[in-house]
């Protein structure tokens, strides 16, 4: 096995062949507040992860979670904590212990600084996580009290694939009392990308529980904010999305 640095260096390279600036300016549109990016897409991303781990193919899933907090340390690009996470994409969900749960919640306090990165390691990296352990993803709702704003969004995000979900031979269903709460310590927070995410997880949410939604919204509609409730009510029927548009005025 190389030295964290030697694989880094290796990646760095890798990421700049593929990455151009008019992609980088094509990704700030998505970043009013401003985001360092090299210029690749997901596409590169992947493709520069999949190259990497066929030729050191001999990379366990312990070697490559050290090389993955070595990354995270190291990384000057958007793009670079993003080949972090996918780097453990292949080992997730079969490998390390539940202990893993707690690294990810320092991860998101730590590197992960835009919407972008917490709702890629909450989508993939952690999503293929449950999978394996279904019996964790509960376990987030604390998420909700951080001090860092990006730590409270995941705590919504990372639920939004898992409202109603087959895993293995079983159907798990998320407790839709837990999404209310969530979304009760959330309603207010000052952090408008915090509140996209509950306009996000009650929209999914909606799919499966509509009426409750229905109900949730009207009893705080004077609460959400407006981009919150169009979230929210995104899935539901033209004639619905009205009234609700149009309920508390």
């Amino acid at each position: 096995m190389q030295t964290h640095e030697f694989y880094y260096q290796g990646l760095k390279t890798n990421l700049i062949q593929v990455s151009s600036a008019e992609k980088a300016e094509s990704s700030r549109r998505y970043f009013p507040h401003g985001i360092n990016c090299i210029g690749a897409n997901a596409g590169d991303i992947k493709q520069v992860i999949q190259a990497f781990q066929t030729q050191y193919s001999e990379l366990s899933a312990d070697d490559t979670l050290e090389l993955c907090e070595y990354l995270l340390q190291k990384a000057e690009y958007n793009e670079e904590t993003l080949i972090a996470f996918g780097l453990l994409n292949k080992f997730v969900k079969r490998h390390y212990d539940d202990g893993l749960l707690v690294r990810f919640e320092y991860w998101l306090t730590h590197y992960a600084n835009n919407w972008a990165l917490v709702d890629d390691l909450c989508i993939k990296t952690i999503y293929l996580f449950f999978m394996g352990r279904p019996h964790l993803i509960e376990k987030t709702q604390h998420w909700s009290l951080s001090d860092v704003a990006w730590c409270r969004r995941a705590s919504n995000v990372v639920w939004v694939k898992f409202i109603k979900r087959k895993i293995g031979q079983s159907m798990y269903c998320l407790d839709t009392q837990l999404i209310f709460t969530n979304c009760d310590q959330l309603i207010n927070d000052k952090d408008e990308f915090v509140q996209k995410s509950v306009g996000w997880l009650l929209k999914v949410t909606s799919i499966e529980h509509e009426r409750a939604v229905i109900q949730y919204i009207e009893k705080n509609i004077n609460t959400l904010s407006r981009s919150t409730l169009r979230y929210a009510i995104e899935k539901m029927a033209p004639a619905t999305r009205k009234h609700l548009l149009a309920f508390g005025r």
